[in-house]
């Protein structure tokens, strides 16, 4: 232990000393910058683009809540193929929301129930963490991050990655959904899932697959009430109910005017570059100094439903 405690100290005199004759990040607020909601308010049809309904997965739970999620299947390809045959071939329904740990994660699945695996299902995907970065049009944040070289967006997603390595990888922020899994190598089916309820545990980045986010309903996750279990689990024979789940669809198997609609801001619009800089200097008659930064779980994707 004494040894561990000589190595950090080092550490930290060596990037203190590495720090000589330079200027540490600062950040650089922008006076008078537009507030986040009148840019929403000023943009186009053409800033939107809509979500396509193969990409959105549906779940109903037996109190009449909905939650709608936006797969990323550029991401995570083999566990959202899965996602989708879990879907169609019913897997969930019936299912429950079985663990909601506070400040963490609310999880649902068919838990330590024996439930086969429906056909065409894989049952070890590859660990589907990060992804090439090259090939995505990606638009810096120009803020600092403690869990990645860079941040910014792609294709409506925000995005961390490392330019050496040539990665990239979807944070786990607020509303972000990622599979649950056993010790590695095991990678998890994509059969249990998890929504992010609290501050974004960025430490799970590169460690599981993020394979969406919550665009509608998280409500009915993080307002749920706190397993007492290990880790949020709830306890049965302390009275604890797990929430059950009606049925999950994706949306594309819906009938037409039943299928819910969502439309994202487009990350490459200067609609969002106005949006994203509104964010990291707001301003009105609220706030006295803008802050000239933002942390990229606290710039999320615009998305609203269409109409």
């Amino acid at each position: 232990m004494r040894l561990g405690i000589g190595v950090v100290v080092a550490g930290l005199l060596l990037a203190s000393c590495s720090y000589q004759g330079q200027r540490p990040w600062r950040p650089m607020p922008v006076q008078g910058a537009t507030e986040p909601s009148e840019v929403i308010a000023a943009t186009t049809p053409a800033d939107w683009q809509e979500v396509p309904a193969e990409d959105l997965l549906v779940m109903d739970l037996a109190d009449n809540s909905r939650i709608v999620i936006q797969l990323a299947p550029e991401f995570a390809p083999v566990h959202v193929a899965n996602i989708r045959a879990f879907a169609r071939a019913g897997w969930w329904n019936d299912a429950t929301i079985y663990r909601v740990q506070d400040n963490y994660v609310a999880q649902w699945g068919n838990g330590d129930a024996e439930v086969p695996l429906p056909q065409g299902v894989e049952r070890t995907p590859p660990a589907e963490y990060e992804r090439p970065l090259s090939g995505l049009p990606s638009v810096p944040s120009r803020a600092p991050d403690s869990y990645a070289a860079e941040t910014g967006y792609a294709n409506g997603w925000p995005l961390a990655w490392d330019d050496l390595e040539g990665t990239t990888w979807l944070p786990h922020c607020y509303a972000t959904v990622g599979v649950g899994r056993d010790l590695a190598p095991d990678t998890g089916t994509g059969g249990e899932l998890y929504a992010v309820i609290g501050h974004g545990p960025r430490h799970l980045d590169r460690n599981i697959a993020n394979v969406g986010r919550v665009v509608e309903g998280m409500s009915a996750l993080s307002a749920r009430p706190r397993g007492t279990g290990n880790l949020g689990f709830y306890q049965t024979d302390r009275g604890e109910r797990p929430i059950p789940i009606r049925a999950i669809r994706i949306a594309a198997d819906m009938p037409a005017a039943q299928r819910p609609r969502f439309e994202y801001l487009k990350t490459d619009s200067a609609a969002f570059g106005l949006y994203l800089t509104g964010r990291a200097n707001r301003g009105g008659t609220f706030f006295n100094r803008p802050a000239g930064g933002v942390d990229i779980c606290n710039a999320p994707v615009p998305v609203r439903r269409k109409s």
